[in-house]
């Protein structure tokens, strides 16, 4: 499957919003607190256009968060695809060409002026849509790890990613599990 840049960066902006959500089994508190937070995550993932954020947006944001986290947690394609065509739908889109800071041309789904949360449900939307449509929502993933849920985007080859981060999440499990092949081997 072709990833562009455009769509690489909205995969990694839409998980980066779903894992700001509080997790009670993993021990994380929101990390979308507060409009200054709010902010922090727009300047983060670089994401164009977007004005002075006030709390209004900062409670569409969430919202748009949850629903986020619900294609993540879609059981099949039609379900995600229900999902993701009410968030497009309720963002108003407006498919268009541009050229910014330095960007070659790509596409915009968002609507000029469009707030936040309708910026970040087009263009987030479309791209786990094309997902969607290249069936491969199953790549659309929460980490293996027992104490960690967070959201990844499984971009190997044969699709064998486990966790959302190999080297803390995987890694931590795996070494458990020698110390605990190794304790029975001891007896």
């Amino acid at each position: 499957m072709l990833i562009t840049h455009d769509t690489r960066c909205a995969l990694d902006t839409v998980v980066d919003l779903v894992n700001t959500a509080p997790d009670d089994a993993a021990g994380t508190a929101d990390r979308l607190t507060d409009v200054p937070a709010l902010e922090v995550f727009v300047r983060k993932n670089e994401i164009s256009d977007v004005g002075t954020v006030a709390e209004r947006d900062l409670a569409a944001v969430r919202a748009v968060r949850d629903r986020f986290a619900a294609v993540f947690a879609a059981p099949d394609p039609r379900a995600a695809a229900e999902l993701i065509n009410d968030l497009i739908a309720a963002a108003g889109t407006t498919p268009r060409l541009t050229d910014h800071d330095g960007y070659d041309w790509h596409v915009h789904y968002f609507a000029p002026g469009a707030s936040v949360a309708d910026h970040l449900a087009a263009d987030c939307g479309m791209a786990l849509a094309f997902f969607v449509v290249a069936g491969e929502q199953e790549r659309l993933r929460r980490c293996d790890a027992p104490d960690c849920r967070h959201a990844f985007v499984d971009l190997s080859r044969n699709r064998s990613r486990r966790y959302c981060d190999s080297r803390t999440c995987g890694n931590r499990l795996h070494v458990a599990a020698y110390r605990a092949r190794r304790k029975e081997a001891a007896g």
